[in-house]
């Protein structure tokens, strides 16, 4: 029992130091042997032992963080879905203009929370955006993909108050990374009140979601599809 202890204590530092030297240098920019040594690990193989790279420790990072605000985000869908509301459509008006916000704040108040966990919160928001921002993430952060993530649902909630443009142009991706970058930078500002920040990030959010596509940005597109 000692030893599966132990080894529990060493897999917990080892994330909790990578967590910190991500926040201050980012998720590409730190070595496992590094990370082993700032844990305190007598190997210096420690990271490599139990992650086997760095992806399988990026893995577990985003794996220590996400249960939670998965849960927190689809109790605001659940929220969202029990509301009683006019059907709202991408044509615009205020019902349509309220459900958007509403599911803006679902994407972006779970991860507000991280912004009070100090390091461990600011590395984790960090590695997001690191990931998604790379041209190939090795990595999903966010579980955009998976069925049953609240990502998910709240990508299908989202798409009906969307022009279809809007859809096919990859506007809710663009708004998540956009969050994640946010966060981020807000995450290595040393500041320690975030409630402003969020809220205006919730209605950034908003309008980047619910603005119309421009009639350049159509006629651009139909370019591209006809081959030009």
């Amino acid at each position: 029992m000692t030893r599966v202890a132990d080894g529990s204590d060493t897999r917990s530092r080892l994330l909790s130091a990578a967590e910190e030297l991500f926040a201050e240098r980012g998720s590409e920019s730190v070595s496992l042997r590094e990370i082993g040594r700032a844990a305190g690990a007598r190997n210096v193989i420690a990271a490599q032992y139990w992650f086997t790279d760095r992806e399988g420790l990026i893995r577990a990072l985003l794996a220590r963080h996400g249960p939670g605000i998965d849960a927190h985000r689809s109790a605001l869908l659940d929220v969202y879905e029990a509301r009683d509301r006019v059907a709202p459509t991408p044509a615009g008006g205020p019902d349509r203009d309220d459900a958007v916000l509403e599911l803006a704040g679902a994407l972006v108040r779970p991860l507000a929370v991280k912004l009070d966990e100090g390091a461990a919160g600011a590395g984790y928001l960090r590695t997001v955006a690191d990931l998604l921002t790379r041209p190939v993430p090795f990595v999903e952060p966010l579980a955009l993909s998976e069925p049953e993530s609240s990502m998910s649902r709240w990508r299908g909630l989202l798409e009906p108050l969307l022009e279809p443009d809007a859809v096919e142009l990859h506007r809710r991706f663009h708004t998540i990374r956009f969050v994640a970058v946010e966060m981020a930078l807000r995450a290595r500002s040393g500041r320690s009140d975030h409630r402003l920040f969020t809220s205006q990030l919730v209605d950034a959010a908003a309008g980047l979601l619910s603005v119309r596509v421009s009639e350049e940005t159509r006629r651009l597109r139909a370019e591209r599809r006809a081959g030009r």
